[in-house]
């Protein structure tokens, strides 16, 4: 697998509040570019509903929030983990009524929204987390939302930032989305030109998407074992499981009994499945 190879780096650090907080105290933020990524500058271009309901998790500094509110845009929401950078989003951005400025863990917020922009925020999470992170998105999405941003088209020797490539992000979006854009993008900034996929899916509301805890497996073929006997059972559409074997995200055209999935993997006695915890 591919993907495994960023799973080696995503061991080595706590990439937790204090770590992120860190780098914005110590001005650490390589992956700034300063302004307003050219592509998202683009699509936010041509959305034409201004009350749009937007949020930019792991928002860094902002610049697309910034641009959002430059264009007219009324109901902007941010989160962000550290709390140095949220304080001075707060100040800079604190007569503006337009903007909602959270502190928090984006896979503990509630709410619902129209466009979720990506920007560097799947890229620093550890890979181990892809899953949750597909779910959180297909959940906080109004019906027929989007999700749209940019996505590393390269792997990385350490992270953050992890890399991926295009067959895995079709491959873990599976079902839940369906990719309305997912190319090579063309208006990179110099520094990421030739590295990024720019991308728009689309909330697929008709299927049902959950996320199962696993346990049991320890090798990358009992993996792939595993997914294609979940993926042969009737209802389910795709499954993916996450780079260090815990977590299965199953989208299917109709909920799938617990006992069905559990007998499924029953053929060896160590294995247990059951819901993940939203």
């Amino acid at each position: 697998m591919e993907n495994m190879q960023c799973c080696v780096t995503s061991c080595d650090k706590s990439l937790d509040q204090n770590y992120w907080d860190l780098q914005y105290q110590s001005q650490a933020t390589g992956w700034d570019i300063g302004s307003v990524s050219p592509p998202i500058q683009l699509y936010i271009n041509q959305i034409t509903n201004k009350n749009a309901k937007i949020l930019i998790p792991g928002c860094g500094n902002a610049y697309e929030a910034a641009y959002l509110l430059e264009q007219g845009f009324t109901n902007i929401t941010v989160i962000d983990i550290a709390p140095t950078l949220v304080q001075n989003l707060k100040d800079k951005f604190q007569n503006n009524p337009n903007i909602t400025i959270i502190l928090g863990d984006f896979f503990e917020h509630q709410g619902q929204y129209d466009f979720i922009i990506e920007q560097t925020f799947f890229c620093a999470l550890p890979p181990m987390m892809r899953l949750q992170y597909i779910v959180k998105n297909h959940q906080l999405l109004n019906q027929n939302g989007k999700l749209v941003g940019l996505l590393f088209n390269k792997h990385f020797e350490s992270g953050p930032p992890f890399g991926g490539s295009l067959a895995e992000y079709e491959s873990i979006f599976g079902h839940a989305f369906a990719f309305n854009v997912l190319e090579n993008c063309t208006h990179s900034v110099a520094a990421r030109a030739g590295n990024e996929l720019f991308f728009e899916c689309q909330k697929n509301e008709q299927h049902v998407v959950q996320l199962y805890d696993f346990e049991g497996i320890t090798c990358v073929g009992c993996q792939n074992t595993v997914i294609e006997k979940i993926k042969n059972l009737p209802l389910v559409l795709s499954a993916s499981m996450n780079v260090n074997f815990t977590k299965i995200l199953i989208s299917s055209s109709a909920p799938i009994l617990d006992s069905d999935l559990q007998q499924c993997v029953a053929y060896e006695s160590k294995y247990t499945i059951k819901k993940a915890i939203s």
